[in-house]
């Protein structure tokens, strides 16, 4: 999923270590969603956005492509 976090970080003067630390998480977990390559849950999407004052749709953007579960 596409992210704005290093966009955000930058704009409030945060690394990784502090952003992580704050939200309860490790570096390393920012530094996978930053670079797509970790989905995170929906808490954890909520919690970033809500750190930073934002609706979660400004940090995360939706791909349709996405896998979903499907119904059967």
């Amino acid at each position: 999923m596409k992210n704005k976090i290093k966009i955000f970080r930058a704009m409030h003067n945060l690394t990784q270590e502090h952003l992580a630390d704050a939200i309860g998480v490790n570096r390393q977990t920012i530094l996978a969603i930053e670079k797509e390559k970790y989905v995170p849950s929906l808490d954890l999407a909520f919690k970033i956005s809500r750190y930073f004052g934002v609706n979660v749709e400004e940090v995360f953007i939706f791909n349709e492509k996405t896998p979903t579960i499907m119904e059967t």
